[in-house]
């Protein structure tokens, strides 16, 4: 049953940061970590460096002021940004301060931009007639990998797009979706999200074992290096089971997960009852430890 909160109990939220940007000094910002040669070589530095040559800062490093020195403030995100603009000579940057020095939560959640999500926001600033070079010199890419990407989902169903929407998956696993007719790359993409498995070797193999009827090119012939037409027609039949015990499980799992939540609950209170217990340990020892094993189960799903 609910209960009434008076006005009164409700405690004043606090806002973690201040709703304003302020401008600092890059020599009054103290980073909590090093940044090594080996980052600073990395691709994700160099596209920081291009991003921020091309339109600057676009996300605000976070800092709070140090409890010790109140002129001085502790770096809490952002350390690549700032190395980047202390290479490029800048004095000052922009910053969003925080109120308290909890570094390790910012990145906790952090998201990835996806394959799909980056296409979106490339296709978007080309639709506004932003420059493809001026695109490809923030990304720190080639004009013709802009395109590339800029024409990912190009040839990929509907459907698909909005399955790989938030996937991390390679730009190759789009090349050979392309090859075969939308049902079929609905299938495929499933296959691929129930093994987490995004990977060129994994969708090829997909490839290899679809019928030449739902290929998007009926009349070139299949090939794979290595792999006989035998061998290719034997991988057809075996993914096609593949995919019928997949439904199959699908169509179950849910009843099949129930029931077993049942029996959980129930064994438990066997297990739980003393003079049941005895029994079987006297009677059915090797009942009583699979009983347990079942009971002590922390998910009815398999461990990894």
């Amino acid at each position: 049953m609910n209960r009434y909160v008076g006005p009164d109990a409700l405690r004043e939220v606090l806002q973690a940061f201040s709703s304003e940007t302020v401008v600092l000094e890059i020599q009054t910002i103290l980073p909590v970590r090093a940044i090594g040669k080996t980052v600073k070589a990395s691709h994700k530095y160099q596209q920081i460096t291009s991003s921020i040559k091309e339109i600057g800062i676009v996300e605000p490093p976070v800092v709070c002021r140090d409890k010790q020195r109140p002129e001085t403030y502790l770096l809490l995100d952002g350390h690549l940004r700032i190395e980047v603009l202390k290479e490029l000579g800048r004095t000052q940057v922009e910053c969003i301060l925080s109120h308290d020095d909890e570094a390790f939560t910012y990145n906790k959640r952090i998201s990835r931009l996806s394959p799909i999500q980056e296409q979106r926001m490339i296709a978007k600033a080309i639709e506004r007639n932003v420059p493809k070079e001026k695109v490809a010199r923030a990304l720190n890419i080639n004009t013709r990998s802009l395109l590339r990407k800029a024409t990912l989902v190009d040839g990929i169903c509907e459907e698909v797009v909005a399955l790989l929407k938030d996937k991390i998956c390679p730009l190759a696993t789009f090349d050979v979706l392309r090859k075969m007719i939308p049902i079929r790359q609905i299938e495929a993409t499933e296959l691929l999200i129930n093994a987490n498995n995004y990977s060129v070797g994994y969708v090829s193999a997909i490839l290899a074992g679809t019928p030449q009827t739902q290929l998007v090119d009926t009349a070139a012939p299949k090939k794979m290096k290595g792999m006989t037409a035998e061998a290719l027609s034997r991988m057809e039949s075996e993914l096609a089971r593949l995919q019928q015990a997949m439904t199959s499980i699908q169509d179950t799992y849910g009843q099949d997960h129930l029931h077993l939540t049942v029996a959980r609950g129930y064994l438990a209170k066997l297990v739980g009852n003393p003079r049941i217990a005895k029994y079987l340990e006297k009677h059915r020892p090797e009942f009583l430890s699979e009983f347990k094993n079942i009971v002590e189960m922390t998910s009815t799903i398999g461990a990894d």
